[in-house]
């Protein structure tokens, strides 16, 4: 089981594309069951130039398929939620 402190600051990247996403800057933890339903990234220049304001972006926990001591390997197929 993963500590929520242990993900801050992981490399989160992208295994279609192996584009680096950015470092984890929050967790969305569910209270009652202590699971992790999201990892939140900080606003990348690009999401702002595009969109005009920067959003943190938002990969739910279902699109993770690896945590190591370094990096967080996800799936974003049309699972990356922009936080307005």
């Amino acid at each position: 089981m993963q500590n929520s402190n242990d993900l801050r600051r992981k490399i989160v990247i992208d295994i279609h594309t192996a584009e680096r996403l950015g470092t984890v800057s929050d967790i969305d933890v569910d209270i009652g069951s202590g699971r992790i339903n999201a990892i939140i990234l900080p606003p990348s220049e690009l999401f702002g130039m595009i969109f005009y304001r920067k959003r943190e972006r938002v990969i739910p926990w279902s699109a993770v398929t690896a945590v190591g001591s370094e990096f967080i390997l996800v799936d974003c197929s049309g699972v990356l939620e922009l936080l307005s």
